[in-house]
């Protein structure tokens, strides 16, 4: 997960989540001509002619500092310490100074009549900002600060599980088979003391111990409230962050800085919101009966003393650190007798796979499609496989350094089918960004932010298995009978996702907004889990925890409506490539792998980047100008017509 933010002020943290920043020149940047971006005290009247002016440096300044920024924050992300921690600061200082004056200066021209493009432009300069800095002495720095420590905090956390009440030789086995699942490595060393966070994210997958799942998930989440020497949280600074933010957005002319985030969608920014939940009652009832199976069965598991059939489910029992997604549940709700005659993550651990075929197999099928193979420099500066000699930033993320061809990975990429997805996924920001290259650099992001995230998982769905009988990882498609347990494996993946990809940024327009407070903040987190996904916490939670700071994106501030409208776009992408195949059986076995047909109109799709409002690159590739669910119900429906069966003599709800 992870797109290309094209402009200014993008935090370090935004970057480690695989947003290879591009903004503007670091060491010598060239300095504004006379009437470009210095605002003189009696100015006159800005005129056409100053607006391209204006718009030639923003370009030219965000080309060149773009490439120093992408690799300053690659080396940090990859090998995170003081110093590489000290120069994403000083990058992103810089970046977000610049970005505040570009901004402030593009509203000179908000009154002047100019063509689409221009206009286009401009408002891509303002909307640039992820966190927008008070035009003041310090503000900027104060923010870039602030971001870095949140992320860096994040990615360094440690967790002991020494002292567990679960016997030491019995949680050494767990993340022994989480780091060394084929057992090659004898020498492996384990210290309770200091397990990683990738870690103990991997194990929450793996265990159905649910007094040890309650202390892992607890332990993760004293993270974000743990001060450092000089008294800063994660949660303390992110309130600080907010207020920065807001401040900065107010000065470009927005409510807030939640507001600013949803102008970003070629529409007023209560438009996009009611939009968002339009699309969720479209798949909100899929979901119900999803949810209600789940509940039923880990109540078959667990007993009423864990997991009552009158309550919310609890967080920690979904095979997932956040409960975004269920997909490790898969042999818990399973349909009796149509479980998946395989399991990806065997065979692809049977067949000998590795990190870098898992990643040659995703080239592969873009290859198919009739594009470009990756550059030699793609397989020589990727991070493919987790270092052991230093901290990185394990989040998978596409990058694009230098807007053209440095495009590269960094996955610590295990041999599973998670992971065999997530390369799919990834390689689809890289072939998305090499696509829209020879656009302005102000136009070298996705059509909108759900765009960028669809792509490679449009790709995903194809993994069916006809694909992996192509690739000789099966020897036989099973027949229909087979179809239940995958579609509960897809459910379980992108279903269970909905209301998570939705309440994300519902709970940050909130704080925003000022309708929560930092004493609010848990509060406010856990209303909007319990009313849309119908979970609750394994251990009581109070005012002074700071939950959402458990989730990368919440400290990193990357954006999260993108990923909600990424897993609708994906199914409507879906149907359009496969109706374009010329397929007629069920959605869910449709696998475009090797259409050239597909692959031309989707190229062209991804050529024009954000070069025009998405109703038109939508159109482009699926005919339609407006984001659609039904697809998504489309592909589920023989699972919804079982779930009904199975839930009916049941209580659903919470």
């Amino acid at each position: 997960m992870s797109i290309k933010t094209i402009l200014f002020g993008v935090s370090a943290a935004a970057l480690l989540a695989g947003c290879g920043e591009q903004s503007g020149s670091s060491q010598n940047p060239r300095q504004p001509a006379e009437g470009e971006t210095e605002t003189l005290v009696e100015e006159a009247a800005p005129t056409r002619a100053n607006a391209e002016a204006f718009i030639e440096n923003v370009e030219s300044w965000t080309r060149d500092f773009g490439e120093y920024y992408a690799r300053v924050a690659w080396v940090q992300a990859t090998y995170i310490n003081h110093d590489t921690n000290w120069l994403v600061t000083k990058a992103d200082t810089e970046s977000t100074e610049m970005g505040v004056k570009f901004a402030n200066e593009a509203k000179r021209f908000n009154d002047l009549d100019l063509p689409d493009e221009m206009r286009r432009k401009l408002e891509a300069i303002k909307l640039g900002l992820n966190l927008p800095a008070p035009d003041r002495p310090g503000a900027a720095a104060e923010l870039a600060e602030i971001s870095t420590r949140m992320g860096s905090a994040y990615a360094t956390g440690r967790i002991d599980l020494s002292d567990s009440a679960t016997p030491a030789a019995e949680v050494e086995a767990y993340i022994r088979a989480v780091l060394d699942p084929n057992g090659q490595d004898p020498n492996l060393e384990i210290d309770l003391s200091s397990v990683s966070r990738n870690t103990l994210e991997n194990l929450m997958g793996t265990i159905d111990d649910p007094a040890l799942l309650q202390e892992i998930w607890t332990k993760w989440r004293a993270v974000p409230i743990a001060s450092d020497d000089d008294g800063n949280s994660i949660k303390s600074d992110y309130a600080k962050m907010v207020a920065l933010a807001n401040e900065g957005a107010a000065e470009l002319g927005y409510g807030d800085a939640g507001a600013m985030w949803r102008s970003r969608y070629d529409m007023e920014p209560d438009e996009f919101a009611a939009e968002m939940d339009r699309l969720w009652s479209q798949v909100k009832p899929l979901y119900d009966e999803l949810h209600c199976h789940v509940r039923a069965k880990l109540n078959d598991q667990y007993g009423d003393g864990v997991v009552p059939l009158d309550q919310p489910i609890r967080a920690d029992l979904l095979g997932n650190m956040w409960a975004q997604t269920w997909s490790n549940l898969n042999d818990v709700v399973a349909p009796e007798g149509a479980a998946p005659s395989y399991d990806l993550t065997d065979l692809l651990v049977s067949n000998g796979y590795t990190q870098r075929q898992m990643v040659e197999t995703g080239e592969d099928f873009f290859s198919s499609l009739g594009f470009d193979a990756l550059p030699d420099t793609f397989w020589e500066r990727s991070m493919i496989t987790e270092p052991r000699d230093r901290d990185v930033v394990c989040h998978a993320s596409a990058w694009d350094l230098d807007w053209k061809d440095d495009i590269r990975i960094k996955m610590c990429t295990k041999i599973n089918a998670d992971d065999f997805r997530t390369v799919h996924h990834e390689l689809g920001h890289n072939y998305y960004q090499r696509a829209y290259q020879d656009q302005s650099v102000l136009f070298q992001t996705g059509a909108n932010g759900g765009f960028h995230e669809a792509i490679g998982d449009m790709v995903s769905l194809s993994i069916t298995p006809a694909y992996l009988k192509q690739l000789n990882l099966i020897d036989e498609v099973p027949d229909a009978s087979k179809d239940l347990g995958l579609l509960m494996n897809e459910a379980m993946e992108g279903v269970a996702f909905l209301p998570f990809g939705l309440l994300m940024d519902k709970w940050r327009w909130q704080v925003f907004s000022g309708e929560l407070t930092p004493e609010t903040y848990n509060d406010g987190w856990w209303d909007l889990r319990t009313q849309y996904q119908g979970i609750r916490p394994p251990v009581e939670r109070d005012a002074g925890d700071f939950d959402p700071g458990g989730k990368y994106h919440i400290p990193g501030n990357v954006s999260y409506e993108r990923y909600f409208l990424a897993r609708i776009l994906q199914f409507q992408f879906h149907k359009a490539a496969c109706d374009l195949a010329g397929w007629e059986g069920p959605l869910h076995r449709c696998s475009v792998y090797g259409s050239k047909a597909v692959g031309a109109r989707f190229n062209a799709m991804l050529e024009m980047g954000a070069s025009e409002p998405w109703p038109e690159a939508l159109a482009a590739f699926t005919g339609s100008r407006e984001m659609d669910g039904s697809a998504i119900v489309e592909y589920f429906d023989p699972l919804m017509v079982w779930l009904k069966d199975q839930n009916a003599e049941r209580t659903c709800g919470w």
